[in-house]
């Protein structure tokens, strides 16, 4: 069956395209000397899962609980739930987890990681513990210093916990490639001023969790930094694209859609909207528009209603025709494959199967 025939919208996915990222990633990786822990919020299936560990992965990441329970079902193993997950029933669950695989949990309060004690040690678990500090995003972590030198030795105090080491996100680390670059090397002072501080008092650091798509690149400018946590690398999209992070060949999944409508002068209208790509708009390059139609480049996605994305062809030298089907490649990837239940999986532009996103919807 090729791609065309398949009922629109549909998520599909390039798995040579899928393939080659992976391969791409675990080789930067190897040759920075830093491990890599996906995280699984872009694909949330435990098929990709799987591959990124036969490809060396050390372990992976999720956000949220739910899709901790997910691939712990599936039989995947060490993960860290990047996340300061707090309320009694998720650490409930945590803990759950726990007993029977390896979690690691991040953190950046004494009061969440008493009540992951409580809820570790109730259930006779142990539970690995990362101090999150910042390194300039500004969304959460302790400031680098002793602050989380002595939330490091809190946890070493409570029971069901085990400190592991240091967490931080390099979110900061966006834009072009000399952008990206000279944030990096930002970020590599504020690691090595956490770093020093647990130096000065002889207390060991074996973690030290960072990274991000598009600082891959970078990891090895950052001494002590052993493992990385990019997500959107196993698929990209635009923002990805436009950062230089990748070529459009690398862009994995498309979203298929048909042209119901161009009744309307000057626009045509396809079965997909805010509900098929989520309403992220571009973050990188040009900052407009919703997505980037492959059949027509000088079209452009101007407006996304829940079910109906408005396309501007003014410019465009496409004839476009009701009945037509296109593909389009999402500016936020992640976003866009948690609109969907399931995916269907190329080959050449061959449908060879599909996936169930089984950890799509997880929020808790």
């Amino acid at each position: 069956m090729h791609y065309t025939e398949l009922p629109t919208p549909a998520l599909m996915i390039d798995l040579d395209g899928v393939e080659r990222n992976l391969d791409r990633m675990a080789k930067l990786c190897r040759e920075q000397g830093v491990g890599l822990r996906p995280h699984t919020k872009t694909h949330k299936t435990p098929e990709v899962g799987r591959m990124q560990l036969d490809r060396g992965a050390v372990g992976l990441t999720v956000a949220k609980i739910g899709e901790a329970e997910v691939m712990a079902e599936a039989g995947l193993d060490d993960i860290l739930v990047a996340f300061p997950i707090f309320g009694g029933e998720k650490l409930w669950r945590l803990a759950q987890i726990a007993r029977q695989r390896r979690v690691l949990v991040s953190l950046d309060d004494e009061a969440t990681a008493w009540e992951l004690s409580r809820a570790a040690s109730a259930q006779q678990a142990t539970v690995g513990v990362l101090v999150e500090f910042d390194a300039g995003f500004h969304r959460c972590g302790l400031p680098p210093g002793p602050g989380c030198v002595a939330l490091a030795k809190k946890i070493e105090q409570m029971p069901g916990l085990k400190f592991r080491g240091l967490m931080t996100y390099f979110g900061n680390v966006w834009g072009t490639v000399e952008e990206r670059r000279k944030e990096a090397e930002q970020v590599r002072g504020r690691v090595a001023k956490a770093l020093a501080a647990f130096a000065e008092v002889s207390m060991p650091v074996e973690i030290v969790s960072g990274g991000s798509t598009p600082s891959a690149e970078f990891a090895s400018l950052i001494p002590g930094l052993t493992e990385i946590r990019p997500g959107t690398y196993v698929y990209n999209d635009m923002n990805t694209y436009y950062q230089g992070v990748c070529r459009m060949e690398d862009c994995a999944v498309r979203v298929l859609a048909t042209v119901v409508s161009t009744a309307v002068q000057g626009k045509a209208i396809i079965d997909a909207g805010s509900k098929t790509f989520s309403s992220d708009l571009l973050g990188s390059g040009p900052k407009a528009g919703y997505g980037y139609v492959v059949e027509a480049p000088d079209a452009s996605v101007i407006k996304l209603n829940e079910e109906h994305g408005h396309l501007d062809i003014t410019k465009s030298a496409h004839q476009f025709q009701v009945g037509e089907v296109l593909t389009v490649i999402p500016n936020h990837v992640c976003t866009c494959v948690n609109m969907h239940d399931d995916a269907f999986l190329l080959r050449r532009g061959e449908v060879v199967g599909s996936w169930r996103i089984a950890a799509r919807g997880k929020v808790r």
